[in-house]
């Protein structure tokens, strides 16, 4: 069973652009603040990635948490919805777009509201909640292939950028609660 599980993630992970993460990289600077959303699972992966940003020293947000400031200009959110219809994602995609700030969507669906109003979209075509009957199928239960592998992709870029930016296991441990 964790074998099939495992195949389901690689499977998915490598139909994910890397060229798409490291245009996402590019828009990740230290002079900029990031934000993340996401909800549900995918929001629990999103904070899993902001946590991993603030171990690389970025200034890092969780969208929706009491201490989070206003969003401006030039900051940019990362929003992660499997579906790419999740009502606040997309709506705070929106907002975030109208006060002049960059968003890269991470979601199994390009052709989704997140997609439409993001700055770049990054594909991680795992099944989520609904697809079980279309041409996506899962031995898993609702959006965990998503999930699982949008974790990963999101791991992955964080290697991208602490090799980008010479953060050291050491360093990102300092920082480590």
């Amino acid at each position: 069973m964790l074998d099939d599980i495992l195949e389901e993630i690689n499977e998915v992970v490598s139909k994910v652009d890397e060229q798409s993460i490291a245009d996402a990289a590019a828009a990740i600077a230290r002079d900029k603040r990031i934000f993340v959303v996401g909800e549900g699972r995918s929001g629990l992966m999103a904070k899993g990635f902001a946590m991993r940003l603030m171990h690389l020293g970025y200034e890092v947000y969780v969208v929706g948490e009491t201490i989070t400031p206003a969003i401006k200009e030039n900051d940019v959110v990362v929003a992660v919805s499997g579906s790419g219809k999740s009502a606040n994602v997309v709506s705070d995609a929106k907002k975030a777009k109208e006060k002049g700030a960059r968003v890269l969507a991470f979601t199994s669906n390009l052709e989704s509201d997140l997609a439409g109003s993001a700055d770049l979209s990054v594909l991680v075509p795992g099944t989520v909640r609904g697809d079980q009957g279309g041409n996506r199928k899962s031995i898993q239960l609702l959006s965990s292939l998503f999930d699982q592998s949008v974790h990963i992709v999101l791991d992955g870029l964080c290697l991208y950028l602490s090799r980008r930016d010479g953060v050291s296991n050491e360093t990102a441990t300092g920082k480590h609660w």
